[in-house]
């Protein structure tokens, strides 16, 4: 049976259930990325932490800043306790193997607030790192704030696709607006 995508991301739906569980009240999606990595665009990302949120447009907001522009739309740091409510989901649309750019994780590390260039170094240093493989058609679902990375894509592997999906169950304040709304 095909689902429509958005019966899939739905509330009531099957990520939106799972959603919901792990965030432990309702949350809707707020943000979609589409990671696309292959041969003709590869690329690696270092250690951090996912801290922004993207919105309508740029209104001054006590709490929300720096800002920034990611491909024309605005995006701002929230509070950090907004950010600890949010769920992400990793919709794998192809195989990660060990050696195409799996995601690696610090486990916990999403309970430690927002932390510095030189903590995250140090966290890494101190920590074990996880490597998380993915067959197609898995689903993660993890906190937003967790430090992680992943390496380029490796050579002789067709694509490393993931939608990637940021969930919220709060209201935006001073007139900000989720670009998703």
């Amino acid at each position: 049976m095909l689902l429509p995508i958005s019966d899939l991301l739905d509330v009531g739906g099957p990520v939106g259930s799972i959603v919901t569980e792990t965030a432990g009240r309702v949350a809707f999606p707020v943000r979609a990325i589409l990671f696309d990595k292959s041969s003709e665009a590869n690329w690696s990302l270092g250690w951090h932490q996912d801290r922004t949120i993207c919105v309508v447009e740029r209104i001054e907001v006590e709490g929300f800043g720096p800002w920034t522009l990611k491909q024309g739309q605005p995006h701002a740091q929230p509070p950090q306790s907004l950010l600890e409510r949010m769920v992400t989901v990793r919709i794998h649309l192809d195989d990660v193997p060990a050696d195409n750019g799996p995601l690696l994780v610090i486990r916990g590390s999403h309970r430690l607030g927002r932390l510095a260039a030189d903590r995250i170094a140090k966290l890494v240093a101190d920590s074990e790192v996880t490597t998380h493989l993915a067959r197609r058609g898995d689903i993660w679902v993890y906190r937003t704030p967790i430090v992680h990375a992943s390496a380029s894509a490796g050579n002789g592997h067709p694509a490393r696709r993931v939608l990637q999906l940021d969930y919220s169950s709060d209201s935006l304040p001073g007139g900000l607006r989720w670009a998703f709304d």
